[in-house]
């Protein structure tokens, strides 16, 4: 196998590793590589026919995101929130409608799609990114780490791993971590792993033409969250939102059906409409999930403080949303720890 020499080694292309890059590459330390396991960036950022299918919105408190996107010129908008929406709690009872205070700012979305972001990071960085690269070992050798792959070795003073730690349990380390560290990585639930997303588009809003929001709380039935989708510039015109797991043990068609005839009786008929479908089960992930996932309903707990603390010998640290002290598991959780790992990792990064 070949092997190949950089400063620092980030496995990981999503948020918080390319934050980590981005990082680096603003203080000119530009000797690094992602190695990307996917066939793609972005990790759990992933828009399809203009639908966000990983994460979407961030709130007027996560400083992180906000700025990140005025340093890359990244524009942010409200998420739709005009009109009825639709709580759906019982087999038993008719639907009950709720309106939003006009006056409480929703949450916020990102101006061309969630991906935006991850494209505007990775702009200047194409060519460090080592996509369908698989990392299967990482081991000290002398005064560096020696990173193991499918397409060869690559060595580095420095790794941040930025994968989900459970996904990052499948990476044989040598020596051995500490059973508390492995046993903090495995323990740690990996956000979105257990989650079903679809998205629907369609020529025009028509829910707002009824006072309708587009948002519809599924307490029991095919579709527990749905929201507008609607881009910015309101020239494409969406519903996405998260269905019951259950549905995960039916048919692709079958499910279809079943999330269509729900959206039929508390939105219209309009629904059998739509331009284009979209789903992305994350569970059949395997960058993201395992065989052994559980349905979370609480938000987890993470930031474990183990993660905070450096391995071998200082020269490996452990990053990504799961990982953060600050909003763990949001957008701004992975972005707060790309930015503490480059840190840990270069004297240069403030």
């Amino acid at each position: 196998m070949s092997e190949n020499y950089s400063k620092y080694i980030i496995v990981g292309a999503g948020l918080s590793g390319l934050t980590s890059a981005y990082q680096l590459e603003k203080v000119g330390e530009t000797d690094f590589v992602i190695l990307e396991s996917r066939n793609r960036m972005g990790g759990r950022i992933l828009t399809n026919e203009g639908i966000d299918l990983g994460a979407t919105w961030f709130q007027t408190h996560h400083q992180n995101v906000l700025n990140l996107l005025d340093e890359l010129e990244v524009a942010k908008f409200h998420q739709y929130g005009k009109g009825r929406s639709v709580l759906v709690y019982s087999t038993m009872a008719p639907e009950h409608y709720f309106e939003s205070d006009p006056n409480t700012p929703t949450a916020f979305r990102i101006s061309g799609s969630s991906s935006k972001m991850i494209q505007k990071l990775a702009e200047p960085m194409h060519d460090r990114v080592h996509l369908k690269t698989i990392v299967s070992e990482i081991s000290e050798k002398g005064n560096r780490l020696s990173v193991t792959t499918d397409k060869g070795i690559y060595t580095a003073e420095k790794v941040i791993v930025t994968i989900p730690p459970k996904i990052a349990t499948r990476i044989a380390f040598t020596p051995e971590l500490s059973e508390v560290v492995m046993r903090a990585m495995d323990s740690t639930h990996t956000w979105m792993s257990n989650a079903i997303k679809i998205g629907m588009t369609f020529k025009s809003p028509f829910w707002r033409d009824k006072n309708l929001s587009g948002t519809v709380i599924g307490q029991v039935g095919a579709v527990t969250e749905l929201y507008d989708h609607s881009n910015a510039e309101e020239n494409t015109h969406a519903l996405m939102g998260f269905i019951n797991e259950g549905l995960r043990d039916y048919s692709v068609e079958q499910r279809k059906q079943r999330i269509l005839d729900y959206l039929i009786k508390y939105l219209g008929k309009e629904i059998e409409g739509y331009l284009t479908y979209e789903e992305k089960d994350w569970s059949q992930d395997r960058n993201t999930s395992c065989e052994t996932i559980k349905s979370v309903y609480m938000s987890p707990s993470y930031g474990n403080p183990v993660f905070d603390q450096t391995c071998m010998n200082n020269r490996l640290v452990f990053s990504g949303a799961e990982t953060s002290p600050l909003y763990g598991g949001y957008m701004d959780g992975a972005i707060y720890s790309g930015i503490l790992a480059a840190q840990k990792v270069c004297d240069k990064v403030i």
